[in-house]
């Protein structure tokens, strides 16, 4: 675990020390902080330094909040935008979303799911705001920690905004589908950021027996990376809890995780949150009618029945055994010059 570090506030220390108390009893509350490390870790990691503005949707735009505005009304909106328990999105272009930081309570529970020791090297795809790399520099130290992002601007940032709260992990700007092959070999990997597959040249860059956490479709994966005689294979099953992230940056229209209209399907299953996964695990894959009739002939699985697994040669989701019967290609396949992972929320 990281040393304790001073808390760089600024005049509103104590307000924001309040702020992010019952930031953590909320977390706690939903039993995401069992973990006595990953309490400490929310405890000590000023969230507020690493979203010095964000934006708040409004018609026809966005709103800008700061922590410098000179209007003390909206500081204070600001900093308890900083300690809701809510998405904030850090970077806008164009109207479009580019960068967030994540809901406190998923990262918790991610964080979590990822099941991180002492002394393991942590690979983040996706580096946000900082916040998420600050609490696993906090948890395994800043020497185990990596983070990638294809901005340059959102590195820079990050960097600074770790370095404010006193960590220093490494912070390199590059495309995550690739990973980072000079860091590796890596112990646990986690995205930030929803992928349509998951790209096979992380498990090259894993130890056997690490752990991959990833968005996929509107779940969690969580895959275990193994050696075999038939090569390195990475395998295992969405977890229970959905998860809405900003998609991978530069993949072709269709493919980012995406089905088509489902006009004409009965509301009951157009409208069901487990039946929109299974769409978007199987788009292209499956016609939304074709989907229907699965889901309701396998009694409506929950996403914990779905699993993925990673080879060598292509990768595959399945409902229930890897081995089929309900088997669907995954949508696309990484390598040099293809898609690339540069926002995602933490």
């Amino acid at each position: 675990m990281g040393a304790h570090r001073a808390e760089p506030y600024g005049p509103d220390d104590a307000a924001a020390a309040e702020a992010r108390a019952g930031l953590v009893r909320e977390i706690a509350a939903t039993g995401a902080l069992d973990d006595p490390a990953w309490r400490a870790a929310f405890e000590e990691v000023p969230r507020h330094l690493f979203v010095p503005y964000y934006f708040t949707s409004r018609p026809g735009g966005w709103d800008r909040l700061w922590s410098g505005d000179p209007d003390p009304v909206r500081r204070r909106r600001w900093l308890r935008g900083a300690y809701a328990d809510a998405p904030l999105a850090t970077r806008v272009r164009d109207g479009e979303l580019i960068s967030s930081s994540s809901q406190p309570s998923l990262m918790a529970r991610m964080l979590v799911e990822l099941d991180v020791r002492d002394g393991h090297r942590v690979l983040e795809i996706g580096a946000g705001s900082g916040y998420n790399a600050a609490l696993l520099s906090h948890r395994v130290g800043d020497a185990n920690v990596t983070t990638v992002d294809l901005e340059p601007e959102i590195t820079e940032s990050a960097r600074s905004h770790l370095a404010a709260a006193g960590y220093r992990p490494a912070v390199v700007t590059g495309d995550g589908a690739r990973g980072c092959p000079g860091r590796a070999p890596f112990d646990r990997i986690i995205a930030t950021c929803t992928l349509p597959s998951v790209p096979q040249v992380w498990t090259a860059q894993c130890r056997p027996g690490a752990r991959i956490l990833a968005p996929l479709a509107t779940g969690l994966i969580a895959l275990e990376v193994t050696d075999s005689p038939h090569g390195r294979y990475a395998e295992g099953r969405f977890l229970h809890t959905s998860a809405y992230f900003v998609p991978l940056r530069g993949v072709p229209a269709g493919r980012a995780g995406t089905y088509r209209s489902l006009g004409g399907l009965p509301r009951r299953a157009s409208e069901n949150d487990l039946f929109r996964f299974l769409l978007t695990l199987t788009a292209g894959r499956l016609d939304p009618r074709e989907a229907l009739s699965l889901w309701e002939r396998e009694r409506r699985p929950e996403r914990e029945r779905y699993g993925v697994t990673v080879g060598e040669r292509g990768q595959w989701a399945w409902l229930d055994d890897p081995a089929g019967p309900y088997v669907w290609p995954l949508g696309q396949t990484y390598g040099p010059g293809t898609g690339r992972v540069s926002r995602g929320g933490s």
